[in-house]
């Protein structure tokens, strides 16, 4: 067997490609045995596999480039294994973050689907669990701009702009309704689900019993339906509680076409 293997040849047997190996060589973690002057070819030598594939071996784990330096200048049992509990935790975090990542794809699918499939323009009375809100008191009146009030939502409570998706809604005050003031707004707010990180607190809506309604369209169609709901409390002898909850679940954010667009209002009541 030769003793001396050329940069493509090292990258054939160890799968790695040569760019990387040149990589490793300009950080000081692997340099070749020896490069021909003449023409500047890399050569490593047999004995350097066994470095290679501790490399491997650390970069199959995720350890950071640096980590693995740090391991080849003390070459100590006990850095290692200190090294690899610390990897072992970050691991353990990823899992997590990654479980509630899973969560909330597998809630928004839910949350599209049965926006989708659930016939419109019918009242219902259900009961939700309870609701963690980033709430920002902003008054809002029907055509104006949403996009400055989510802004300081965003804002004051350091929401990443990713997290907004489908989680956006606006409210219209108990005395408003009452009032039959379906065009002035009297908050913003966020939906929060396990893993949103905000800088200020939230509330926390109590689990309860709502009206519910879904139209097709979005806010600005949102007037009438407020009125059959009200009626409906009305009939059947019921008490509004509070504010109600408005989240236009489908929108442009989802689909360009806007036959699509589902809006959900939400009336707490108590019989």
């Amino acid at each position: 067997m030769k003793d001396y293997f050329t940069i493509g040849e090292v990258s054939k047997l160890f799968d790695i490609k040569v760019a990387t190996l040149r990589y490793y060589d300009e950080i000081g973690l692997l340099h070749p045995a020896y490069i021909d002057e003449k023409t500047n070819y890399r050569y490593y030598s047999t004995q350097q596999f066994e470095r290679l594939n501790s490399i491997k071996y650390l970069r199959a784990l995720d350890l950071p480039i640096s980590k693995i330096i740090d391991f080849f200048t003390l070459r100590d049992i006990d850095s290692l294994v200190s090294m690899l509990k610390e990897q072992q935790d970050e691991v353990a975090k990823k899992k997590r973050d990654l479980e509630i990542i899973e969560k909330k794809i597998s809630h928004r699918i839910m949350q599209i689907e049965d926006a989708v499939h659930t016939p419109l323009d019918e009242i219902t009375e259900i009961k939700l669990p309870e609701m963690r809100l980033a709430y920002l008191r902003h008054q809002y009146v029907l055509g104006e701009d949403l996009e400055h009030p989510i802004t300081e939502l965003r804002s004051n409570f350091g929401i990443n702009g990713g997290v907004f998706l489908g989680k956006i809604g606006i409210s219209i005050s108990m005395p408003q309704l009452e009032a039959a003031n379906f065009s002035t707004y009297s908050s913003v707010f966020m939906v929060l689900e396990e893993g949103d990180q905000i800088d200020s607190d939230s509330i926390t809506i109590p689990a309860r019993e709502y009206l519910r309604i879904r139209f097709k369209g979005t806010h600005m169609e949102a007037a009438h339906h407020y009125k059959r709901l009200l009626t409906y409390i009305k009939d059947c002898d019921y008490k509004l509680i509070g504010d109600s909850i408005e989240i236009t679940i489908i929108d442009s954010g989802l689909t360009n076409d806007v036959e699509k667009y589902v809006t959900e209002i939400l009336l707490p009541y108590k019989r």
